[in-house]
């Protein structure tokens, strides 16, 4: 009894090892098929390193999803830039604020908006959309004028066209037309001043869904 209990022992630590492996094993073809090793490194997104340009099938999702979008562009004749964050409770409605610098020779403004994105999901790249919103800027005047700093009421209203690149990242372009709420000199009431707002960015996209 006693020189078997080795052996008894041996086996079943033997046992123990391969049954392991050999589950592992018949796991192999399925884990491979979802890793994807780039350079040497695992790639968070199997799919997206596998066809770098690949779109998903179907209607493209919004819902739970967040986006980020630098963009440049011009308000009225002079530059703007813009950073913009959204985040979409449902596929077809979006909240977005925005922050905006426009800087002129003589006056600069900064524009902070918050608006609405609504949407008609579609399949394919392009993926219109309608937008509106309300915000204040902030004109303060350059080191040439002797004047104060001026906070006017803003809305605005328009359309833009994303491209996706690929199911996380888009082209986007958009048009708005801009009404500022402002006074002026000799005049009295509110003047409503009439710009046009146009940019091109890019929209990086993140999922929020467990």
């Amino acid at each position: 009894m006693n020189a078997r209990r080795p052996t008894v022992v041996a086996l079943a630590l033997l046992l123990a090892l391969v049954a392991p492996r050999a589950a592992r094993a018949q796991d192999t073809p399925a884990d491979t098929a979802a890793v994807v090793f780039v350079d040497g490194l695992e790639a968070l997104v199997p799919r997206a390193a596998r066809e770098p340009f690949g779109l998903e099938e179907g209607v493209r999702p919004f819902r739970e999803r967040l986006v980020v979008s630098p963009a440049y562009g011009v308000l009225g004749s002079e530059k703007l830039f813009v950073m913009r964050a959204a985040y979409y409770p449902a596929e077809w409605l979006g909240y977005e604020a925005a922050l905006a610098h426009n800087p002129g020779q003589s006056v600069h403004a900064v524009l902070h908006t918050f608006g609405l994105l609504l949407r008609w999901p579609r399949a394919g790249r392009l993926q219109p959309y309608a937008t509106a919103g309300y915000g204040m800027v902030m004109v303060q005047p350059g080191p040439s004028l002797n004047a104060k700093p001026v906070t006017r009421n803003a809305l605005s209203g328009g359309a833009g066209l994303e491209m996706f690149i690929r199911d996380d990242l888009a082209l986007r372009g958009e048009w708005r037309h801009a009404a500022v709420f402002g006074e002026q000199r000799g005049q009295e009431g509110v003047v409503v001043y009439d710009y046009l707002q146009a940019t091109i960015g890019l929209a990086f996209y993140r999922s929020i869904r467990p």
